[in-house]
């Protein structure tokens, strides 16, 4: 191991033992210490503060046990769970166990035609989800789904007309930015000029198919649609549009093209149409972005996979090491920031989560504080467009 290796993590090893003294010193929650120019910072606490507003919402398909985030993040805001429909018996079975005393109705129609319901979440079979969003927002309800939200231009294009005609919310959780503490806080540190303008990000989005636990979808083995590109839109469309969500925000973009893209099937002969690899390179009209996914995260990692966010200002840097730091510590969010007079580490594990809130309130009030809508879109069109384009590359033995 090498002393820069040795060094590091004696001095988070200083910091953790040194942080009870500090904080009996009125010290932590924003204060930095360190030694140099080297800083460690523990995001301040927050009292958490009851929702503004209250609405009645309902679960519309969970094929993908994202759903329990987004039930969460909801409820969180003030969101009522007032009813819910799964075509799959398994995953009602497991949604009943976690609400027990939820109403599951036997139809979709039961929750489009109930006049009491406002917002509809849902994570149907990815193909699914757009035309049931058009159904929902038609039935004067805004709709909430899981990413990818559309996978197909035609798809993109019926969305477009209906938001215009009926005025609803068309949401899509891109979760590893707006349900991750370290990414919020980026946003936060980015938006206040902490490293100047920012010039590009580099996301990279290992993932694992069988994970063994937690709400990341593969704790039950992967269903048949998971295998098959029509019906998941294919690595980049999926789980790319995370990342391209984050290179529109922190870059500010809001005009953007797919300047390359490639997907493979490295390693996985049993289902030759499944895309284990894909990359892209994306140029906007005020920033660089690179994605990188894949789905090879191995079991010693302990977690699903170790995403990283890299964000390039002109004054500075910022990495989000989001979900563990490896060979260090197992918890996520970590954020490490450089600029001109400083190196520090933030733990952002205190930061509150806005989204929720933040969502239930733009339902209420006809506002788009939450997630903007045109952004959100953009997002959708690039990595439909990137998966229309990409090469497709077969790898030698």
């Amino acid at each position: 191991m090498s002393n820069e290796s040795l060094n590091r993590r004696s001095f988070l090893k200083t910091v953790g033992a040194a942080a009870p003294a500090f904080a009996a010193a009125g010290l932590a929650g924003g204060a930095a210490f360190g030694e140099g120019h080297v800083l460690h910072e523990v995001a301040a606490a927050q009292e958490p503060v009851a929702p503004k507003y209250s609405i009645k919402f309902a679960v519309c398909g969970m094929s993908h046990d994202h759903i329990y985030g987004m039930v969460g993040a909801i409820q969180r805001g003030g969101g009522v769970l007032m009813a819910a429909y799964g075509a799959e018996p398994d995953k009602v079975a497991g949604f009943k166990k976690r609400f027990p005393d939820v109403k599951m109705v036997a139809s979709e129609e039961e929750i489009l035609h109930d006049p009491s319901i406002q917002l509809v979440l849902s994570s149907t079979v990815p193909v699914d989800r757009a035309p049931l969003g058009v159904k929902v927002m038609k039935a004067g309800k805004d709709y909430l789904s899981d990413k990818p939200g559309v996978l197909t231009l035609p798809q993109l294009e019926a969305v477009r007309k209906t938001i215009a005609e009926t005025k609803r919310l068309y949401g899509i959780m891109y979760s590893e930015r707006l349900e991750v503490k370290a990414a919020v806080k980026a946003g936060e540190l980015v938006h206040a000029g902490a490293i100047g303008r920012v010039i590009q990000t580099i996301n990279i989005a290992p993932h694992q198919i069988v994970q063994g636990y937690g709400d990341g979808g593969g704790a039950g083995g992967r269903p048949d649609w998971f295998w098959k590109p029509e019906l998941y839109g294919g690595i980049l469309c999926d789980i790319g549009s995370h990342q391209v969500d984050q290179f529109l925000y922190y870059t500010g973009c809001t005009k953007a093209e797919v300047v390359e893209s490639q997907v493979s099937n490295v390693h996985h002969p049993d289902h030759p149409r499944f895309q284990d690899f894909g990359d892209m390179v994306l140029r906007g009209n005020k920033g660089f972005g690179y994605v990188r996914l894949d789905w090879f995260t191995p079991d010693g990692l302990g977690m699903w996979g170790d995403g990283r966010l890299f964000i390039l200002g002109t004054r500075g840097y910022i990495e989000v090491r989001k979900y563990v730091d490896v060979g260090v510590k197992k918890a996520g969010n970590n954020l490490f920031i450089v600029d001109a007079t400083s190196q520090k580490y933030i733990d952002c594990n205190n930061v509150e989560l806005p989204f929720g809130p933040q969502f239930v309130a733009d339902v209420v009030n006809r506002t788009h504080v939450a997630q903007d809508q045109t952004q959100c879109l953009l997002a959708a069109e690039l990595v439909i467009k990137a998966q229309l384009a990409a090469k497709v590359v077969t790898l030698e033995a």
